[in-house]
């Protein structure tokens, strides 16, 4: 019986750090710049920031804008885009229904760093429209 503890308690502790390895570092931070009116759907200027030590090459993105907790639009984009250690793209994401409340955007970013490809759950506010903007 201990035997069998011993080796479920080994491999907890092997399992916990080969998962912790295997995370390239801080996840990217997204910062909305700003919404431009297009015809057919507005279009959300996303700031994409790296802040590893190490480039980081974007390969798609799945998002979803909420207001007041629904779900406004969702999609998600193929991306090709690579970010170096220390600095930021600008994403542009399609938003079909604009909302008058605060909206947020949630989403999965797939990214290569060091041909390890990571997942990375990201968010941003987005203000209101007023009749200034």
């Amino acid at each position: 019986m201990r035997l069998a503890q011993l080796f479920i308690t080994v491999g907890l502790v092997a399992f916990a750090l080969v998962s912790g390895a295997c995370h390239g570092g801080p996840s990217p931070q997204l910062h909305v710049l700003g919404v431009h009116e297009e015809p057919r759907h507005d279009v959300v200027f996303v700031q994409v920031t790296n802040p590893a030590s190490h480039a980081m090459r974007l390969t798609r993105l799945e998002y979803r804008f909420a207001a007041a907790g629904q779900t406004v639009s969702a999609g998600e984009m193929a991306l090709a885009r690579d970010v170096p250690a220390g600095e930021a793209i600008v994403v542009e994401i399609p938003l079909d229904s604009p909302s008058a409340k605060p909206l947020t955007l949630f989403g999965k970013l797939t990214a290569e760093l060091d041909q390890i490809v990571e997942n990375f759950s990201v968010s941003a506010q987005i203000a209101p429209k007023t009749a200034d903007n």
